[in-house]
């Protein structure tokens, strides 16, 4: 299970790192496109945006319990860099015990809220109370896909990023076989897409737990009762890494909630063509998000082992492979964009949208390539909050108000409203370039600053 990655070609350990993460990426996001698609050959419009809403909720408090586990994921990888067991066991130990507790709470809480979050995003009215069944259904489940997303962070903390592909692949045939049973023959609707995804992760949750139990013990990493008494120096350590990429990872889809509120208010086709354009986008936003994973893992092995010089070198191959890809993904969408969303609706109407929007879009996967890979690389040496502030600048100065006045401006297309997202990862990007080499010429790169 535990894997050194301190040694060896650097594109290599990307490679081999990065490749099982995006393969369990790619899965997780098919548990989405896999609602959408099979929810779109049995219902209508209002269906379909229940379930493009719901999920869109669901992904962004997905995305920030992953954040805040990034925290567990650096602080593991540190140590296994410089061989101390006994401090991985400390991180393991206090990690579950805060997501235990941080599982209940907003369980309890988001059920609570449910109504409110329904209103927060302008559902449309024809799509309120499938959106409700889906969110609640969804919100039960939440200590499921907490306890997935943790054991998941473990894994990688310890260089392993192919055992969870094995637990989601086999949560994701459960879950697309669900999905139809429930979707199509039973007729639930979008309780029937939520009832799929929980159960699915519950079965995950449960082959991976004996997994671990196993495996852990024979790589030397026992937890013992001492492991779960919290320790403040590894708390203050956790949340000072997982907590502003929490943040981060939360303002940025909370900005995506704002747009799709935006649309929304334009109509149901226009609510069901963002809906369907986010799955999309969600998609190819998995290989800046898998190089942001590897950097973040394979670099602070690589510092904990004080070689500071290949986690360097990790950043750059890791932008590198991304921007690559988010080149070719921008191209071939120029010309591909209609007949990819006509392949999850017949409406005519929603696919033009869904077009006109995707094509704009599309370049964020450029862009984000870039502030992405910095971003692993400045949680690897612990400057987590500039990916915060970098985000933050960015949502605020140009991906709100620039959809908002796309949709005032140019109310008959969605084309300008798409762009909003990619130039505010411009801004980021340029943010992350200068902060880099001011931090290179104080020396806040170096072991002596640690």
């Amino acid at each position: 299970m535990e894997k050194n990655l301190t040694e060896g070609s650097v594109i290599k350990n990307l490679l081999v790192f990065s490749l099982p993460y995006l393969l369990s990426s790619f899965l997780q996001t098919l548990y989405g496109l896999a609602d959408l698609f099979i929810t779109g050959q049995f219902n209508g419009a209002d269906v379909i945006s229940a379930v493009s809403i719901g999920s869109q909720v669901m992904h962004m408090i997905t995305v920030m319990l992953l954040g805040l586990a990034m925290g567990t994921t650096v602080l593991i990888s540190r140590s296994v860099g410089s061989g101390d067991k006994e401090k991985s066991c400390k991180v393991i130990g206090n990690t579950i015990v805060i997501f235990v507790i941080l599982a209940l709470v907003l369980t309890v809480l988001l059920l609570a809220f449910c109504p409110l979050i329904i209103k927060a995003v302008f559902t449309p009215a024809q799509a309120v109370e499938e959106t409700g069944r889906y969110l609640r259904i969804c919100f039960a489940g939440i200590p499921f896909i907490l306890a997935y997303n943790l054991i998941a962070s473990i894994y990688r903390g310890l260089g392993d990023s192919r055992t969870p592909l094995i637990f989601i692949a086999l949560a994701c045939l459960v879950n697309i076989f669900l999905d139809w049973l429930f979707i199509g023959p039973f007729k639930l609707g979008a309780a029937g897409a939520a009832f799929a995804t929980v159960l699915a992760q519950a079965f995950s949750v449960f082959i991976s737990i004996i997994f671990f139990v196993k495996a852990s013990s024979a790589d030397g990493i026992k937890l013992k009762k001492k492991d779960f008494k919290l320790d403040k120096k590894i708390l203050r350590s956790l949340f000072a890494i997982g907590l502003p990429v929490a943040c981060q990872d939360g303002f940025i889809q909370i900005s995506f909630m704002v747009i799709t509120a935006i649309a929304n208010s334009r109509g149901l086709e226009v609510a069901a063509a963002v809906g369907i354009v986010e799955k999309i986008i969600c998609f190819l936003f998995l290989v800046p998000s898998a190089m942001l994973s590897a950097i973040s893992a394979i670099a602070s092995q690589n510092i904990g082992a004080s070689k500071t010089d290949r986690a360097v070198k990790t950043l750059f191959a890791g932008m590198g492979i991304a921007l690559a890809f988010g080149l070719v993904s921008s191209v071939i969408l120029q010309f591909a964009s209609s007949a990819l969303v006509s392949k999850f609706t017949d409406d005519g109407v929603v696919v033009l949208l869904g077009a006109q929007y995707l094509r704009s879009y599309v370049f964020d996967c450029l862009f984000a390539a870039i502030h992405f890979c910095f971003s692993g690389y400045f949680c690897a040496w612990g400057y987590s909050y500039i990916s915060f502030i970098s985000n933050v600048v960015s949502v605020l100065a140009v991906r709100i108000p620039g959809a908002w006045l796309a949709s005032k401006f140019w109310p008959e297309t969605l084309y300008p409203m798409g762009w909003a997202p990619p130039l505010g990862s411009l801004l980021s990007s340029i943010i992350y370039l200068v902060i880099y080499f001011i931090f290179i010429s104080k020396g806040k790169f170096s072991l002596e600053k640690k």
